[in-house]
């Protein structure tokens, strides 16, 4: 990737909000140089979506899991009926092959409370129930001690520092 684009996509991780002209000024190009920038970038899939990430307790959450699985059998390919039905559950924010600690599945889902979390494990067992030989949870309270706030403001920072 060019430098012109690389950096570009560093400044919409530090604020995604701003224009096409401020990102260009900060740059030193100029604003339509940004704007064919990011139309390329999202044609090329670089950039997935745009998006913003909110304070989840102000919207009601209280509860971060992140729970791991492991499969009786390893997973090659999702099937339509996997994704559909990772797709139902709007708080399913991740899920993915995964590896280590004896687990070959991760998923990462926000809930507003414990009865609720409760509820989702309950549906995970019975649908998935058959498939599943070893399952473990841990329990994020958002609403507690939080050293490193979600955002993905890090990595611009980090690769600003360099």
């Amino acid at each position: 990737m060019g430098n012109t684009k690389e950096s570009f996509l560093l400044e919409l991780l530090k604020d995604s909000k701003r224009s096409d002209r401020q990102i260009a000024e900060t740059l030193g190009v100029s604003q339509p140089t940004i704007t064919r920038i990011r139309k390329r970038l999202v044609e090329e899939g670089i950039i997935r979506e745009f998006t913003i990430i909110p304070d989840l307790v102000k919207m009601g959450y209280e509860i971060m899991a992140i729970s791991c699985v492991k499969l009786k059998e390893a997973v090659t390919e999702l099937t339509e009926e996997t994704v559909k039905w990772m797709m139902s559950f709007p708080n399913i924010i991740f899920a993915a092959n995964a590896e280590g600690m004896g687990k070959n599945g991760v998923i990462i889902s926000l809930h507003k409370n414990y009865t609720e979390y409760s509820k989702f494990v309950r549906e995970q067992v019975m649908h998935w129930g058959k498939d599943i030989k070893d399952y473990d949870s841990v329990l994020i309270c958002l609403k507690g001690v939080i050293a490193k706030p979600l955002s993905l403001r890090y990595l611009a920072e980090e690769k600003s520092s360099k």
